[in-house]
């Protein structure tokens, strides 16, 4: 099997000490398992890891052509396949364990699934970024509707706090039981809710200043950093430090912020990157330091390796492609307890793959 290491530090000023500390990784082409009931997914645009290392997955069957659901039409084109449910989990060898989703009662299902969560008391919330998607759902893992925040319906803007716009990830710190969410593709601030009640308690843009929908210029790498988050505001992510990491994904760059919005830093990631931006995806190395953040780059189809206390690249795994370990449009990536990190695409990818940790081991 062919190994897919991270960028040898060769090349690098890394310490001696900190290459030989890099995680290396080895992509294993036979996860996850065919699916059951000669189903198919399509694109998959989210991924999340639970207690249990058990992979979440959510997909969008709406996305898969005639010919990849042949088998549904009556009479059926040909023998393979069905769309399946838009939430699937996984085990660590790749076995489908449960699936559900979809329209039902007492909530507003997506146009357009989008980003998957865990939350530390076992919930599934999940999103979406179609034209008028404005809310997010909170799921039992059994698929049973907990909660609503939001409501679907016409863009607003980022100064409404009784909707969404168009969100794309969500993180519940289990210190304060606040949802956080990346909001998203229509607006274009972090905002953070009970996550229990679904209350409103605060959101805040770019630097940690209120957020604007006024348009833009177009990202220049060249240019002075940007005031505003762009669209989408892609990722918010908690650190056990208590840090808020926020992917601007079409500026190239990650904002770091406390709890409360008070900006702290901000770092750019491969800055050159003009094609839908660098920072698509993060996730924490799992280490006791959460030495590393991982970062999912769809525009240059790689998974990096940054050092999570300056944002500097130290290793990368990936290319555009379709054989095993390549990918097109890499949407999301999350990592186990043991340093396994899963992947999901969109576009035409429509795939989860899994990369094994190799070593070195972890402390």
């Amino acid at each position: 099997m062919k190994i897919v290491p991270s960028l040898f530090v060769c090349a690098l000023a890394i310490a001696p000490a900190l290459a030989d500390d890099l995680p290396k990784f080895q992509v294993d082409a036979s996860w996850p398992k065919p699916l059951p009931n000669n189903w198919i997914m399509g694109q998959a645009a989210g991924v999340a890891v639970d207690a249990q290392d058990h992979v979440w997955v959510i997909q969008r069957p709406r996305t898969l052509t005639d010919d990849e659901k042949a088998a549904t039409f009556n009479p059926p084109r040909t023998k393979c396949c069905a769309p399946a449910p838009p939430v699937l989990e996984f085990d660590q060898d790749g076995t489908l364990l449960r699936s559900w989703g979809g329209p039902g009662q007492g909530y507003d299902w997506f146009e357009n699934e989008h980003g998957i969560n865990i939350d530390h008391k076992g919930f599934v919330w999940v999103g979406g970024n179609g034209n008028n998607d404005g809310q997010v759902l909170k799921f039992t893992q059994d698929g049973k509707f907990v909660l609503q925040i939001g409501k679907p319906g016409p863009q607003t803007g980022s100064a409404d706090t009784t909707r969404l716009g168009r969100p794309a990830d969500t993180e519940v710190d289990p210190a304060t039981n606040e949802v956080f969410i990346a909001d998203g593709y229509g607006n274009h601030r972090v905002i953070v809710f009970d996550a229990d009640t679904g209350a409103y308690k605060r959101h805040w843009g770019a630097y940690g200043k209120p957020p604007s929908d006024a348009k833009q210029a177009a990202y220049d790498p060249a240019g002075p950093a940007p005031e505003q988050f762009a669209n989408p505001v892609h990722c918010v992510k908690i650190a056990k430090d208590g840090l808020v990491y926020v992917c601007d994904r079409t500026n190239d760059r990650i904002q770091v912020f406390r709890k409360d919005g008070t900006f702290v830093k901000e770092f750019f990631v491969v800055k050159n990157t003009l094609q839908q931006g660098s920072v698509w995806d993060l996730d924490f190395w799992p280490d006791a330091k959460q030495t590393f953040l991982m970062n999912a780059d769809g525009a240059n189809n790689e998974v990096r390796t940054l050092v999570r206390e300056t944002g500097e690249v130290v290793g990368a795994f990936g290319r555009n492609g379709r054989n095993a370990g390549e990918f097109h449009w890499i949407h999301n990536l999350a990592v186990d307890s043991k340093g396994n990190i899963y992947t999901t695409e969109v576009d035409t990818g429509k795939r989860a793959q899994k990369f094994r940790y190799v070593g070195p081991p972890l402390k």
